[in-house]
């Protein structure tokens, strides 16, 4: 009986999906070089109307401010099709804000499908003689104190200055089961995509890039969100490739907040973020390839496997600064090349960053737990770093199977030799001083490394310290951990433990 209802409903699916109507944006109006977006919202309005089908963007270039996508509809981009961002911002418009490129909210079964791009123009709503920069940390809390960013200075990884710019490119709110398959997303003005609070998401086969210079310049942000299924994508951008978070529209107010989500009749109706599985992806960043965590609902069941991240600043974020946790989270059989980038960029070179810090005076972070990291091969310019607090202490974190090379770089010496938990309060603990072991980890209950192969390079300075820093660790085992200190660094160890107990070795 089972079976019979699952061909059923595959015939289904296959007889709604060949016959859907195609509506051609070329019978409503619009023209290759022009302006397009009334002849696209009418196709998408006529489309959704009859009850859903297809919106054919075919070959050519089309000019396009804010469409509204709306149920039962996907936009469809032939070979050779592009949607061009307007370069005017009075062409992206709704009740007073800027909304990017495609904006989709409260909606069932819609979908972006192709093989086609989607231009945003990104370039042109910034000044690339200016860099971005902000009072956010203390050098003097820098082991370069007033050398650190330098007055005067222009950075050569960015972020450059943002002169304005409209919303995110592609917006899904509150919707359920969404599809983004095979297009090309390129030159994004700030996040390439967005899904927030969505229940159902397939995203494969796409390619995002964006300019590695432009700040917030995400892949794929997912905030609130569940049942996510992430593949085959290649992705590169000024900001975080593949990102789960936590936060609503309003992201500076501590606590949970469920109120946005009450007026909606789709997407997730649950606090969490949760059942996220990317594989097969290739990951390029000027922040990190893969962040999880920043925002007030807690996050768990995680999967990542057969991903390669590379030229980073960050290879692998996971960040408990609001009060919510984050669980249960797999990363397996993962490459990872990480660079200290110039600028203000969040991260310092690390290739696996874990932290619960709360970025609220007078609050307490969440916890991390459950997390393992299998089969991984990273090379990097910092160390790994596992940091928690007296009152957020995370717990139960496992490297398996892992293999780290730390290397000098070319601003080893300007940015290196400091920890970055941004954000975080107070302000001394945003950006500091601290020497770099291999590993270092405090306020940790049950931390596991076995085979754990580690080495550094023949030229570090002497602030990168031990293979092994433990500070306040519980339940500490470590089996088959190759390795040394950094031989440029005097009394240097293989393991340094500090008020923590190993359990086996």
């Amino acid at each position: 009986m089972k079976n019979k209802i699952l061909w059923l409903a595959i015939f289904l699916i296959t007889f709604i999906s060949i016959n859907a109507k195609d509506y051609n944006i070329l019978n409503f109006g619009a023209i290759e070089g022009n302006l397009s977006t009334s002849a696209i919202q009418n196709a998408i309005d006529e489309c959704a109307l009859a009850g859903g089908g297809n919106v054919i963007i075919p070959s050519g270039t089309f000019l396009i401010g804010t469409v509204f996508l709306k149920s039962n509809v996907n936009l469809h981009l032939k070979q050779g099709a592009v949607l061009k961002g307007s370069t005017d911002l009075s062409n992206y418009s709704r009740q007073g804000r800027s909304p990017g490129i495609i904006y989709c909210e409260d909606a069932i079964n819609v979908s972006i499908s192709g093989t086609g791009t989607i231009d945003g123009s990104g370039d042109s709503f910034y000044d690339f003689s200016k860099n971005h920069v902000y009072e956010e940390f203390d050098k003097n809390r820098t082991r370069q104190k007033e050398n650190y960013m330098p007055e005067g200075e222009f950075f050569t990884d960015g972020p450059v200055k943002r002169t304005r710019a409209p919303g995110m490119t592609i917006v899904f709110f509150h919707c359920t089961n969404v599809s983004v398959t095979g297009i090309t997303i390129k030159d994004t003005p700030i996040w390439a995509t967005r899904f927030g609070f969505c229940d159902g998401v397939l995203i494969d086969g796409i390619t995002i890039k964006n300019n590695p210079l432009i700040p917030n310049s995400d892949g794929i942000h997912c905030t609130i969100s569940r049942n996510i299924r992430i593949s085959n994508c290649n992705i590169s951008g000024g900001d975080d490739a593949i990102v789960l978070t936590g936060f609503p529209k309003d992201e500076e107010t501590p606590g949970i907040n469920t109120t946005e989500q009450l007026p909606h009749k789709y997407g997730n109706k649950t606090i969490y973020g949760e059942n996220m599985t990317v594989t097969n992806c290739v990951l390029k960043s000027s922040s990190a390839g893969i962040r999880i965590g920043y925002g007030q609902h807690p996050i768990r069941k995680c999967t990542f496997s057969n991903i390669v991240i590379y030229d980073s600043n960050r290879g692998i974020g996971i960040f408990a600064h609001d009060g919510s946790n984050i669980e249960d989270l797999i990363f397996s059989d993962i490459i990872i090349e990480t660079r200290l980038h110039n600028g203000q960029w969040w991260g310092n070179g690390e290739p696996i960053h874990l932290s619960a810090i709360s970025r609220f005076d007078g609050h307490t972070a969440g916890q991390i737990r459950n997390v393992q990291f299998n089969n991984i091969i990273a090379t990097g310019e910092q160390g790994i770093l596992v940091y928690g607090m007296e009152d957020s202490p995370l717990e139960n974190i496992r490297f398996n199977n892992f293999q780290l090379h730390i290397r000098k770089g070319k601003e080893t010496l300007a940015y290196g030799g400091n920890f970055d938990l941004r954000p975080a309060s107070p302000i001394a603990m945003q950006l500091f001083e601290h020497d770099i072991p291999g590993i270092y980890a405090q306020h940790v209950n049950k931390l596991a490394i076995r085979d754990f192969d580690m080495t550094w390079g023949h030229d570090l300075p002497s602030f990168f310290t031990h293979g092994l820093e433990s500070v306040n660790v519980k339940d500490l085992t470590i089996e088959n951990f190759t390795g040394v200190g950094n031989p440029n660094a005097p009394g240097s160890q293989k393991l340094k433990l500090n008020n923590s107990k190993i359990l086996t070795e």
